[in-house]
């Protein structure tokens, strides 16, 4: 046994569920605190455990490598130890930046040959070494190494793509090392196009991974295609094993991907928007956002969130924030990202007892109105 997905509840789609792992138990539905290059940006790994409750972040294979490379890290016991986390994590195999971040870049079909972003060096990168890098980062959860299908695309780019990274998967799989705790994602791809997806799932189960994720969404297309899309793919999906959506999203597209029976999710948005200065809230008077650089917010002693139990809520005022924000001080990005951080992962945790009381359907309602 690698990783061992126990289902506990389910109320029409939604499901809670269990993820045993290595460095710890995950309860699913789950989002990842995303952690590119060795830490979730602004927070400190303590409290992201302590005061947050995050149960699971993500890595990037990508950057991981190239700094300060996977040999360092491996030595140094680990991406756990090397960042002093010492939950599970999860490593996006680095497909998705290789070809969104390198513009000088040759693909064939062994692999992807690139440019670092940081100082033009070529590399390249094959499902097995992908494998290997994520190996040696100590990744609970290993990623299969695929194309980032574009978007938009015709059915025979989708279908080219798609073919590819089923190709990359067998490859990826078998390089694979198995060990208790330790488990590979295989992703599905397809664009927007049912059957290509439906392809895509049988071909993944035969070569057999402890999880699946759905890939190529979130890449330009309307939240509409997104959603009809994305419970497309979760309907193909093994009902045993755990399921992806990568990259996503917004707080109601996490609500709907959970309806739509979406077990794991990742997205930048919490920290990148942060540090931008909007914090998400429950409002529907805002549309569930507060943009804390408005005039309105400099002489406001309220809250950030009233409703919120979450350090900076409870201990600075917007009208604090509002300053921090304006000086562009660390500080403010820090409280910021501590309440955005809480918001997901609360939210996650209001879904969670939602599915287990039978009250899913109306919870999510409720929260759908006052959510961005």
């Amino acid at each position: 046994m690698t990783l061992k997905f126990t289902l506990k509840k389910t109320h029409g789609k939604a499901r809670r569920g269990e993820l045993h792992t290595a460095h710890g138990v995950i309860q699913t539905p789950i989002f990842m605190p995303v952690g590119t290059v060795g830490t979730v940006k602004a927070m400190r790994p303590d409290l992201l455990k302590t005061e947050l409750k995050a149960q699971i972040i993500l890595g990037n294979t990508y950057h991981l490598f190239l700094r300060p490379g996977h040999a360092r890290i491996q030595a140094a016991g680990g991406l756990q130890k090397f960042m002093n986390w010492d939950g599970p994590i999860l490593t996006d195999s680095g497909g998705f930046q290789v070809f969104s971040l390198s513009k000088l870049r040759k693909m064939n079909e062994e692999g992807v040959e690139f440019a670092s972003p940081y100082d033009g060096s070529k590399h390249f990168i094959t499902p097995e070494f992908s494998t290997q890098i994520q190996h040696a980062l100590n990744a609970n959860i290993t990623m299969a190494f695929d194309e980032c299908t574009p978007f938009p695309c015709t059915e025979a780019e989708a279908r080219t793509s798609m073919e590819l990274s089923m190709r990359w998967a067998k490859r990826s799989r078998n390089a694979f090392i198995q060990r208790e705790g330790f488990g590979q994602f295989g992703i599905q791809q397809g664009s927007l196009f049912p059957n290509l997806r439906k392809e895509s799932t049988e071909k993944l189960l035969e070569i057999g991974f402890e999880g699946y994720a759905i890939g190529g969404l979130a890449v330009g297309e309307s939240s509409e295609e997104l959603h009809h899309a994305a419970a497309m793919a979760a309907e193909l999906l093994p009902h045993d094993k755990p399921r992806y959506l990568m990259g996503v999203g917004y707080p109601s597209d996490l609500i709907k991907a959970v309806l739509a029976g979406i077990d794991m999710f990742d997205c930048v948005l919490p920290t990148r928007n942060a540090r931008n200065g909007m914090a998400f809230i429950q409002s529907a008077e805002l549309g569930g956002v507060l943009k804390i650089n408005h005039a309105a917010y400099k002489a406001d002693d309220s809250a950030l969130d009233p409703t919120c139990t979450c350090h900076t809520c409870t201990n600075y005022s917007r009208s604090y924030l509002h300053h921090l924000h304006k000086e562009d001080e660390i500080l403010g990005h820090m409280l910021l990202t501590h309440h955005n951080l809480h918001f997901y992962l609360n939210l996650m945790q209001q879904l969670r007892d939602a599915i287990e009381a039978g009250t899913i359907d109306s919870v999510a309602k409720d929260l759908l109105a006052q959510v961005r």
